[in-house]
């Protein structure tokens, strides 16, 4: 009698996995590695547990500096409160954990970037990993102990979820709690709703999306007004709008058009150009966006909105950008064999770091060369909205938002 078709299904995929599992685990071992060689601080890790600290004392949150850096916290007063069991830990038990959490986030985002393209190999999952937590702002997020391979899954989870899931709105609302960026994909998701209903469909299914995340978003953030009432009136009545309190908009790590037009044009203040260039990319980025979501290209339309947010944030620093592992697969997965090992690169050759940086702000005096170089993820990013405002359906099967009647 012949074994089921489920036991041979299994003892396939079983002869399959170890291969790509173990060269996922030797590199993140290899990583660990370096990380410990390199003598990383994760000082932003430490700014979080002193915000913790701060909450569980009644301190004033927003007069924190921290570290020998002089940091201050730039976050919403609800990712303080979800920072407070930081506070529990030992510095050195604080850095295993959040090293070992990032490193399963970002399979978990690798995961979810190649169910984004239509991929569901399990392998593939962990050859991409393998090759992806070398990606500089991979790298820079857990070398600093970041967030933003958090803030990422959450988005992208949110965004998997079938029209008229209950969660639909959950991952956006909170992560936009956590830090104000990702409230573009809300933004994105009421845009393609209210285009939907001009073209005569059915908007509802983004309309409620949108809805579910403002909901999130508003809830969360009164409640914890209630907790931190002094905290949360100095953010959202004036610490939100101090774009210069993470740092200087010059610095080359600042990969937002904000960084790249003060460094091209040799000034820490860009003046009225930096706002007028925000306004008409984040018009052009959601529209390409918009119209890729009603063409059924969802993983267009998601990477598109991301690098849109990247853009025309004051500050995107270049562990912000993680959003490349997403955008390579894309390309990969839609067989761009030069566009996809050029991204690759670009995210990978720690390039930005080659030009001049540090004391005495030399970003205000670069050359040609290093403009270049200091401004790839930017680049690269404006390359591929004009490569989403032009992209068609392929055999790839991509997930697709449907458009349908109520």
């Amino acid at each position: 009698m012949s074994p089921p078709v489920s036991v041979i299904a299994f003892s396939a995929v079983h002869r399959r996995v170890p291969v790509p599992l173990t060269a996922c685990l030797v590199s993140f071992a290899a990583f660990w590695a370096a990380q410990r060689a390199a003598d990383v601080s994760m000082i932003d890790l430490l700014v979080y547990r002193a915000e913790g600290e701060a909450v569980r004392a009644g301190g004033d949150l927003y007069g924190l500096r921290v570290t020998d850096a002089d940091l201050p916290p730039t976050y919403p007063p609800f990712a303080a409160l979800l920072f407070v069991p930081l506070t529990l830990l030992d510095t050195e038990s604080m850095r295993v954990l959040a090293t070992a959490g990032n490193l399963a986030l970002l399979v978990l985002f690798v995961r979810l970037s190649l169910r984004l393209v239509g991929h569901t190999r399990v392998e593939s999952v962990w050859w991409a990993a393998a090759v992806a937590v070398w990606c500089e702002p991979v790298w820079t997020t857990l070398r600093y102990g970041q967030i933003n391979l958090l803030l990422a899954v959450l988005v992208l989870w949110d965004l998997s979820r079938r029209p008229g899931d209950r969660w639909a709105g959950a991952g956006i609302g909170l992560a936009a709690a956590v830090k104000l960026t990702p409230a573009l994909f809300a933004v994105f998701l009421f845009a393609t709703g209210v285009a939907a209903l001009v073209r005569g469909g059915s908007g509802g299914p983004w309309l409620r999306h949108a809805r579910g995340a403002v909901a999130w978003f508003a809830g969360v953030t009164l409640v914890t007004a209630a907790v931190l009432p002094y905290d949360s009136w100095r953010f959202w009545a004036g610490v939100m709008f101090e774009a210069d309190r993470a740092g200087h908009p010059e610095q080359t790590a600042n990969q937002a058009l904000r960084g790249v037009l003060a460094r091209l044009l040799h000034t820490p203040d860009p003046g009225g150009w930096w706002p007028a260039c925000a306004v008409l990319v984040a018009l052009a980025g959601l529209a390409v966006a918009v119209a890729a979501e009603l063409r059924g290209l969802r993983d267009v339309a998601v990477v598109a909105c991301a690098m849109t947010a990247l853009l025309v944030s004051p500050v995107s620093w270049s562990h912000h950008w993680v959003w490349c592992v997403p955008l390579v697969l894309l390309l990969a997965a839609r067989g761009h064999r030069r566009a996809a090992p050029a991204a690759l690169l670009v995210f990978s050759s720690y390039a930005l770091w080659w030009v001049p940086h540090g004391d005495g702000r030399p970003e205000l005096r670069q050359g040609a060369v290093e403009l270049t170089l200091s401004g790839l993820y930017a680049g690269a990013a404006c390359a591929f909205l004009a490569y989403a405002g032009t992209a068609r359906r392929t055999g790839a099967p991509a997930r697709r938002q449907a458009v349908t009647n109520e």
